[in-house]
């Protein structure tokens, strides 16, 4: 293909976009992972920012050597700052000294009362969250190194001190959120939850990872091949991906950080525990979680189950129970 120019003189704008767009895109990519970012404006002034999300002592110190010899000055919007005692109408830049921590400089951002200890204890953020039927959870916020954001909801009060009953669980918008009937997702999500909670308690990583890792414009690419007569494994390999692209480093970091390193997995999915083998978690033994099987699904928790390598015994029991109704059909129209 050939390089043009368009009416501004960019070559290549058709394809990358306005330059000066571009490079806000670029910046906000890296404010979300995490990483610092010169803001400036036409009077040649400017701004050196770090996100407080995900701050720890070692990005503080490294940040307070990048801005020397100037201090860093923690933004805090009105309604903020309002809740820390200070009246304002817009944003506002406390005074940091060199002895301001990470944690007193989250204690900032996030407590109820700054002036005590924060009560709660975790990467990024977490919160209490009861769900429906008076589930009592907590969410725990992790964030990856490209800014993606996964979630350990721990159910109940798990003792950490004993293998603990642990569900990985891939985002599914279509089945969690919207309850589609083409995956089992939703179903064995809410299955785990009540499971969990019968259990006295448990952890659920809910992974950034929709559609087996393929995200999901791909995964709608993916249904449309399957509605055209692919399975859903050779839909994934047409699309030029692996039936499943997921990776479970992540999941296994989440886990160390909750403290949480000897599990038992619910799962109908072997790959789960050889992807976390060698990762510094003792999987202990394995609990199927078998959903309804209806006319939508069946195809597709088929190909999961013979193409994939899934347990689903419910499954197999329900196909040896036809070939049996068939076997006992056939058998009486003989007779006749």
């Amino acid at each position: 293909m050939s390089k043009s120019k368009n009416g501004n003189g960019h070559a290549g704008s058709g394809v990358f976009g306005a330059p000066d767009r571009v490079l806000v895109k670029r910046g906000l990519a890296e404010f979300r992972s995490a990483r610092p970012v010169i803001f400036s404006s036409q009077d040649t002034k400017f701004l050196l920012a770090l996100p407080v999300d995900g701050l720890d002592e070692a990005r503080r110190h490294g940040f307070q050597q990048l801005c020397a010899p100037a201090e860093p000055r923690l933004v805090v919007t009105a309604r903020r700052a309002r809740a820390l005692g200070i009246e304002s109408e817009g944003p506002v830049a406390l005074k940091l000294d060199r002895s301001t921590d990470a944690e007193t400089i989250d204690s900032l951002v996030a407590d109820a009362d700054p002036d005590e200890e924060a009560e709660l204890d975790g990467p990024a953020s977490e919160a209490k969250v009861p769900l429906h039927g008076g589930l009592s959870t907590r969410f725990v916020v992790f964030r990856d190194a490209v800014g993606g954001g996964s979630v350990a909801v721990i159910v109940g009060n798990p003792d950490f001190s004993k293998p603990v009953p642990v569900r990985l669980h891939s985002a599914c918008l279509t089945g969690d959120v919207f309850g589609s009937s083409r995956c089992d997702c939703g179903d064995q999500l809410r299955l785990a939850i009540k499971r969990l909670n019968d259990e006295g308690g448990g952890v659920i990583l809910y992974l950034e990872q929709e559609g087996r890792g393929l995200g999901l414009a791909n995964k709608m690419r993916a249904y449309a091949l399957q509605d055209a007569g692919l399975d859903t494994v050779d839909a994934n390999t047409t699309l030029g991906f692996d039936d499943d692209e997921r990776q479970y480093g992540l999941a296994a970091r989440m886990l160390q950080k909750l403290g949480c390193t000897s599990i038992y997995l619910m799962t109908n999915n072997p790959a789960k525990l050889d992807g976390l083998s060698g990762l510094g978690i003792e999987v202990v033994g394995r609990k199927p979680l078998h959903a309804p099987i209806n006319a939508h699904n069946r195809r597709y928790m088929t190909a999961k189950a013979m193409r994939a390598g899934h347990k689903l015994d419910h499954l197999m029991a329900a196909f040896a129970a036809e070939a049996g109704e068939v076997q006992t059909v056939r058998a009486a129209e003989e007779v006749r």
